[in-house]
């Protein structure tokens, strides 16, 4: 009896928690490269699923079936050999969903890491993306504009994220477009991701890189390609020039809000020469910052305050 009413509270207290939740970015994708990788998550939870409810409906038919019986003190059951047929299902079963799931995840890597599908033959829009103690810095070369910890981005366009670091190992991050891929300080990864659907994302730094690194997040808007090129020339009109002594000022670990800048940090401090188009690998050796947080509005100082 006490084992089942703790069974019931444990069910109860599932519930209940599930329905105050709200869906889940990676489970929310608007853009094809995450598409993509929610397929495979969903798939995987389908197969895992039935594999769980097979394995307890085994279970309960053995239950039943083997359950102990009212058989003499001195009855010996017979002796069974093995079932060749039971152990090829027992190893082989394993072995095939490994094999598949190995299948789909090998093609669905080759996918993410190339142009969007649905986007070839179309010119990307270029991004610097480099990370700092604890801000994000992007810049548009050929719209010749840098942002500070927010993001603006056509839809219906591919993008291509030029990602590295000025400090420790990060890792960018918009799940409702796609997987996360490492910024590190001597090369530059290639990240390919498309917007389907307008809207505000949010992005963040998915690596532990310090004090600092709950914070590290950063705003992302989606608009059509025409309110895109509207906020490249308001920011041209209004926002002040990217100096080399106010770059270096940034580059000091500290929360930011959001700026804007005419120019970019690409003229006078270049990016990494090593580049790789391939995903990052996992890194077992995570830097991490000793610098103190300076933790400070800088409302007054922002050269151009981003939109919402």
């Amino acid at each position: 009896m006490k084992f089942k009413w703790t069974l019931l509270a444990v069910l109860f207290t599932i519930v209940t928690s599930l329905t105050g939740c709200g869906k889940l970015a990676v489970l929310d994708p608007k853009g094809p490269q995450a598409q993509r990788q929610a397929d495979d998550i969903m798939l995987s939870i389908g197969l895992m699923s039935a594999i769980v409810i097979i394995v307890f409906i085994i279970l309960v038919f053995m239950l039943v079936k083997y359950r102990a019986s009212k058989q003499a003190d001195d009855y010996e059951p017979p002796h069974i050999e093995g079932s060749k047929v039971v152990e090829s299902i027992v190893v082989g079963i394993p072995i095939l969903i490994i094999i598949f799931l190995s299948v789909v995840s090998v093609r669905s890597n080759y996918i993410v890491e190339a142009t969007p599908q649905g986007y070839e033959g179309q010119k990307p829009l270029v991004v610097y993306a480099s990370s700092s103690n604890w801000k994000w810095h992007f810049s548009y070369p050929e719209e010749n504009i840098e942002t500070v910890n927010y993001l603006y981005i056509p839809t219906n366009r591919p993008l291509e994220f030029k990602l590295y670091s000025y400090g420790p190992i990060t890792s960018f991050w918009i799940p409702q477009l796609g997987g996360q891929k490492y910024a590190m300080a001597d090369m530059v990864n290639t990240l390919h991701l498309a917007a389907d659907v307008p809207g505000e994302y949010m992005g963040r730094n998915a690596n532990f890189s310090g004090k600092g690194f709950a914070e590290n997040t950063f705003n992302v808007k989606a608009i059509p390609e025409a309110k895109f090129k509207e906020w490249i020339d308001e920011v041209k009109q209004t926002a002040k020039p990217l100096t080399k002594a106010k770059f270096d000022e940034l580059l000091k670990p500290a929360h930011l809000g959001q700026l804007t800048f005419t120019g970019t940090h690409l003229d006078f401090l270049p990016p990494p020469e090593h580049g790789h188009h391939g995903s990052a690998g996992i890194e077992t050796d995570t830097n991490t910052a000793t610098d103190t947080i300076t933790n400070t509005d800088k409302g007054s100082e922002h050269a151009h305050e981003g939109r919402h």
